[in-house]
């Protein structure tokens, strides 16, 4: 249903200048819980600065990266949520410890619907990452993928900074 409305151009985008730290802190504290229960390090790097974006869909988007991260991270393992800020746009970093994506997967996981091979057991429609490249598309930024197989991903999500 949000695909839809994002799509339709029911549901606006309004960004703005917000700072970076409280977008970061309450990504973590929503999934932190989930984190302890399988025993995975869950951590913010302190962030200082601003960009410009929708809180409430950015922050959505964000959860689901961050949800993704703990649920393919195995126990043990970490998760690191961190800010950069560039010229023209902030990178906020989702870096895990979890099994990573092939190569061949890696264009494919925006896409609507797409569940990988070593993810088809777990919970999910396949939709989170696709919400997220649409929202952050929305806004005037972008989200990246780099990862290798065994070692781990870090999605990146640029937002403008004007």
């Amino acid at each position: 249903m949000k695909s839809s409305r994002l799509d339709s151009g029911i549901l606006v985008l309004t960004p703005a200048l917000h700072p970076m730290g409280p977008l970061l802190e309450e990504a973590a504290a929503q999934y932190a819980g989930a984190a302890v229960e399988k025993n995975i390090s869950l951590t913010v790097q302190p962030a200082q600065g601003s960009a410009r974006f929708d809180q409430k869909w950015t922050a959505e988007a964000l959860g689901n990266i961050v949800d993704n991260a703990v649920k393919y991270t195995p126990p043990g393992g970490a998760v690191t949520l961190s800010a950069v800020f560039y010229e023209l746009f902030c990178c906020i970093q989702v870096s895990d410890t979890g099994p990573g994506v092939p190569e061949g997967e890696q264009a494919r996981v925006f896409g609507r619907f797409y569940r990988g091979e070593g993810v088809r057991d777990q919970e999910g429609l396949g939709l989170g990452l696709f919400l997220t490249r649409s929202i952050l598309t929305r806004e005037g930024g972008y989200v990246k993928l780099s990862s290798k197989p065994g070692r781990g991903s870090t999605f990146s999500l640029y937002l403008p900074l004007e």
